[in-house]
């Protein structure tokens, strides 16, 4: 029953179906595209400034405290962007939905992790974050397609409405996840204690240090190219109304990657290198074929890209032997979100000089550092 309710919080977080449609209601409300792009400046701003002080709050109070926390902040700002479609209330509801993956982001993984070892189940954590990440994408997939015939009947009121009530069911189930943390485990010298040893950790172990770098850079390359995907397709050439499709191909193959995470937990050094380094040749070759078949080759990478992350937060948590394991697991998070922002600025940077194509290729080389970092074999200290 435990898992399963991770899976059903996972699934209910991306069951939002104003995601795709709040940029329409953004036009709508006559926000230029500047005016749009701020907005996105604001959230990706406020989630870095929150995510690691969140961390040490989840490790210093309580995760589950976050878990529930988190999903009603999100739910308040769509409930803006729908109530008041203005410039400030679409700011300010970034700001929440930012807070809200700040929350999250560290405390569930802490919260899996730690409850998976009381029960003497933590070799499975990656068999069940792989499940859930795969959860999460299904219930992105079916937001997306349920979002057009419930925009159609009933507009912006009624999907802002279902993805409140999405937050608000995410709360109520955070409330039935188990928390079983004594006044010691639950950060004991108090917050700034729980900070300060989460930072120290995260720079002084070099197994943590190395497992927080992985989670960074496989994770945050491939998903924000991930974004650009429909742009890839449309320079395909194939019509407009077939580039869903390929979007779904590369959604099929992050989906496996995922479920296959834990199978592939106890993948020796040298072959999760190869993995990597495969995908990345997977991704470049696909991209730069030009030709829609070439999406098989890209949801080949993205899938091995998805089980590589998952392998390397699951490496991070068994590396992590203080009491701040979500204010270390925030460390990473915070640096999924400064490498997303550098790979969207290179992107950005590209466009319009190289084709889509050549950019993904382009981006795909630093996976090849990543590779050989991961082929290194680990320093032991002496204890």
């Amino acid at each position: 029953m435990f898992v399963a309710r991770l899976y059903a919080y996972a699934f209910l977080g991306e069951f939002i179906l104003i995601y795709p449609v709040y940029t329409l209601l953004f036009a709508d409300a006559g926000l230029s595209v500047a005016e749009t792009s701020s907005l996105f400046v604001i959230w990706s701003v406020t989630g870095l400034v929150l995510e690691v002080p969140s961390g040490a709050w989840a490790d210093a109070v309580s995760r589950r405290l976050l878990l529930f926390l988190g999903p009603l902040l999100a739910g308040a700002g769509y409930a803006l962007w729908v109530l008041i479609p203005s410039y400030w209330a679409f700011a300010a509801g970034f700001v929440l939905w930012g807070a809200q993956g700040a929350l999250v982001s560290g405390a569930y993984e802490a919260l899996a992790y730690e409850e998976l070892a009381r029960r003497g189940r933590e070799s499975r954590y990656a068999a069940v974050m792989g499940r859930a990440e795969a959860a999460g994408l299904v219930a992105n997939a079916l937001a997306i397609g349920l979002a057009v015939p419930v925009f159609a009947a009933g507009g912006y009121p009624v999907v802002g409405a279902a993805s409140v009530l999405a937050c608000v069911l995410g709360a109520v189930t955070a409330l039935t996840l188990p928390e079983r943390r004594g006044a010691r485990e639950a950060g004991e010298g108090g917050y700034l204690a729980v900070l300060r040893a989460g930072i120290a950790e995260a720079r002084s172990d070099p197994g943590v240090l190395r497992a927080l770098l992985l989670v960074a850079f496989v994770t945050a390359i491939w998903g924000a190219l991930e974004e650009y995907v429909p742009f890839l397709g449309v320079e395909t050439g194939v019509a407009r109304t077939a580039v869903p499709v390929l979007v779904l191909v590369v959604w099929v193959g992050a989906t496996a990657g995922g479920l296959l995470a834990g199978a592939a937990r106890r993948m020796p050094g040298r072959g999760y290198a190869l993995t990597v380094a495969a995908a990345a040749v997977a991704l470049a070759a696909g991209a730069l074929s030009g030709h829609p078949a070439g999406f098989v080759l890209i949801a080949v990478a993205f899938g091995a890209f998805q089980l590589a992350g998952v392998v390397a937060d699951a490496r991070l948590q068994e590396r992590i032997t203080g009491p701040a394991r979500a204010t270390v697991t925030s460390v990473a998070g915070l640096g999924v979100n400064v490498v997303t922002l550098g790979v969207y600025a290179a992107y950005g940077a590209m466009s319009g000089v190289v084709s889509n194509g050549v950019a993904f290729a382009l981006l795909a080389a630093p996976y090849a550092v990543i590779a050989v970092l991961a082929a290194r074999p680990e320093r032991v200290t002496a204890q």
